[in-house]
């Protein structure tokens, strides 16, 4: 059974991606997590953006799908569009920081940076087809050789 997951990919006027800093590790994430019970992911989203990071988005699409091997896990992925709120430091987040896709600091989980790719490949007219992929690259751990 997979447990289900939901995150948000928050660009700026200038194309820039939002990252949380961990506290606890010293790595950057997309902010999103875990679906709750009866919620869904759209909800979800929405939800942890707000708690992660102060603001208010709407979903502008669904980026794909991405089922994680190891963890048996689903993730949803959104891009947003920030409507309002302010951000601010969590218990879980430092700080927070919009990055151009080459500016990305290099503490950020590959699939994270491969979602924010998928996300920016096609900024056509009409919207693409999500990506539904199965993730078994990299993880952080796996590119430093410990979990940070």
């Amino acid at each position: 059974m997979f447990s289900i997951g939901a995150f948000a990919i928050v660009l700026n006027e200038s194309g820039q991606v939002l990252l949380c800093h961990r506290r606890d590790s010293d790595a950057w994430n997309l902010p999103g997590g875990g679906v709750e019970n009866g919620e869904m992911p759209t909800e979800a989203v929405l939800r942890e953006v707000e708690e992660e990071t102060g603001l208010e988005v709407v979903i502008e699409r669904l980026v794909g799908v991405y089922g994680k091997v190891v963890k048996d896990e689903l993730v949803f992925v959104f891009t947003c569009r920030e409507i309002g709120g302010e951000l601010r430091p969590t218990d879980i987040y430092d700080r927070h920081d919009y990055f151009g896709l080459e500016e990305i600091p290099a503490k950020t989980p590959p699939k994270h940076v491969g979602r924010v790719r998928d996300a920016l490949q096609n900024t056509g007219e009409l919207l693409p087809a999500p990506i539904i992929r199965r993730e078994t690259g990299d993880t952080l751990r796996d590119v430093n050789g410990k979990r940070k």
